[in-house]
């Protein structure tokens, strides 16, 4: 049997969150591309040239009607937070089409429980959780289940104030989270199910509405606004070279995250994920929360980072690192190592 070229395979992802440079990534591989769009969001994939089709659908949840087609398109799907929040990760573990990344690890990231019990479990700092609104003695950040791009989260001083901000989100899940001073960090890994390496891909911050805002305000200005509770969602991402420094303990904290992630859900974490960081005046590092898959963190690097350029001396974006994990993957005949 002839073993597989990079011709029999086409790289595919829905149209939203970071498929510009995963599309990219792939052409830069020397794949086909298809993209999954929304009716209505067509123009930036052709603007730019990344996708060699373009499938509209009416809604995201309508994917499983194109499934068998994408099938036959030999299709490998690169999953990214759209894919999970619009779909829940129970419809995405049904799905039959290739799938790049191991689906066991979505139940672990979408509980916020469960991924907490993961980050423990690793050895990582994590801020303290309230079990119920009675507890809290301090700020406050509540946040709910699954990658929403910060939609919802609130601020809450006491029980009561929580009381009356919970009112409109009642139905949801939700975690009470100690909020913690410091400098928010996104750090950027990638890990490979092909070589066992781990590498660090970029860093970067959020800027969220209406919380940046507000912080440009004077303290005196802000009085004035007294009615105007803060809000966390995320509208782009600025990049940060980080202090070499924090290196070291950053790489090592990655590195206990992917073994754990062999023993809660085999065989483990690979390809990109994230860990959501504030780091705090005492070079604490806290850890509030895992993606494991691409984040848009890293759509400023779709040249790529300096540390991309320090490891590979050329163009590299997540996008692009995935695609190369496949393509190898694909040359070396392993490629049931890196799909689901």
């Amino acid at each position: 049997m002839a073993r597989p070229q990079l011709s029999d395979y086409r790289i595919a992802t829905l149209g939203s969150h970071s498929a510009l440079q995963i599309l990219k990534g792939a052409k830069d591989e020397g794949f086909s591309t298809i993209v999954i769009c929304k009716k209505g969001q067509e123009k930036p994939y052709r603007m730019f040239n990344v996708a060699d089709e373009i499938i509209s659908i009416g809604s995201f949840k309508d994917f499983p009607r194109i499934e068998q087609a994408l099938i036959k398109k030999n299709a490998i799907i690169v999953p990214h937070a759209s894919f999970v929040t619009y779909m829940g990760f129970q419809e995405v573990e049904k799905f039959k089409v290739n799938y790049y990344g191991n689906k066991r690890i979505l139940r672990w990231e979408s509980d916020r429980n469960a991924e907490r019990n993961w980050l423990k479990a690793a050895g990582l700092s994590l801020p303290r959780i309230y079990r119920k609104p009675s507890e809290i003695d301090r700020p406050v950040i509540v946040k709910f289940h699954g990658a929403g791009g910060g939609k919802g989260y609130f601020l809450a001083r006491d029980e009561e104030d929580f009381k009356k901000k919970i009112k409109p989100y009642n139905l949801r899940n939700y975690v009470i989270q100690e909020y913690i001073i410091g400098v928010p960090l996104y750090v950027h890994y990638f890990h490979s199910s092909l070589t066992g390496e781990l590498e660090i891909m970029g860093f970067d911050k959020r800027y969220e509405s209406n919380v940046d805002g507000i912080g440009r305000i004077s303290a005196r200005d802000q009085m004035v606004l007294n009615n105007v509770d803060p809000s966390y969602v995320i509208v782009g991402n600025t990049p940060i070279v980080i202090r070499e420094s924090f290196l070291p303990r950053l790489i090592e904290m990655g590195e206990n995250i992917v073994k754990r992630s062999k023993k809660i859900a085999p065989p483990g974490l690979f390809g990109p994920f994230c860990l959501e960081t504030v780091l705090t005046p005492d070079e604490d590092i806290k850890v509030f929360e895992i993606s494991a898959r691409i984040v848009a963190g890293t759509n400023p690097y779709t040249h790529g980072s300096p540390y991309t350029w320090l490891r590979y001396n050329e163009p590299m974006s997540t996008g692009r690192r995935i695609a190369r994990e496949i393509r190898t993957a694909i040359e070396q005949d392993r490629l049931k190592e890196v799909l689901a």
